[in-house]
């Protein structure tokens, strides 16, 4: 289970590569990264097919922003999410959040080694719908049962 230091330690970046943007308007990764933008971060899309996402241009992999981030939400397939933690440590990514919501998500046993290895922090698993504040009474209801479960990151 993700720290819930690990979270904030995340969640205090300010510049934020959001990989795995969809193109889709109507796709669950638009709203993730919308919600940052909402609340001031700078998040930029990482969409290997390059273009644009809200107006903002996406870059096709974490190496191409500059300035750097200091985080990387992962909105991969499991599958990408070593290639792109490998991209984001030869970047200089600080912070990787590999996002689950319901399933696997993104994350991946190696890859979360892999960060371990590398000095990443690491918060494997979790929605970060569930950490942002003002997400709405559906994530608060779920945050709710998930800490009467003793699910949620302490």
């Amino acid at each position: 289970m993700a720290s819930k230091r690990a979270i904030d330690s995340f969640l205090s970046c300010r510049r934020i590569a959001v990989v795995g943007v969809s193109r889709d308007p109507k796709d669950f990764s638009r709203a993730v990264f919308r919600a940052f933008v909402e609340r001031g971060y700078d998040a930029v899309p990482v969409n290997a097919a390059g273009g644009e996402v809200d107006g903002r241009r996406a870059v096709r992999w974490v190496g191409e922003m500059q300035p750097p981030p200091e985080a990387a939400l992962l909105l991969t397939p499991p599958a990408a999410t070593g290639q792109v933690v490998r991209e984001c440590a030869d970047a200089g990514v600080k912070r990787v959040w590999m996002h689950r919501g319901a399933g696997q998500g993104a994350v991946s046993p190696q890859a979360v080694a892999l960060c371990r290895e590398r000095g990443i922090e690491v918060v494997d698993g979790e929605c970060p719908f569930m950490f942002l504040p003002d997400t709405g009474w559906f994530h608060g209801v779920h945050r709710f049962f998930k800490r009467l479960g003793g699910r949620l990151p302490s």
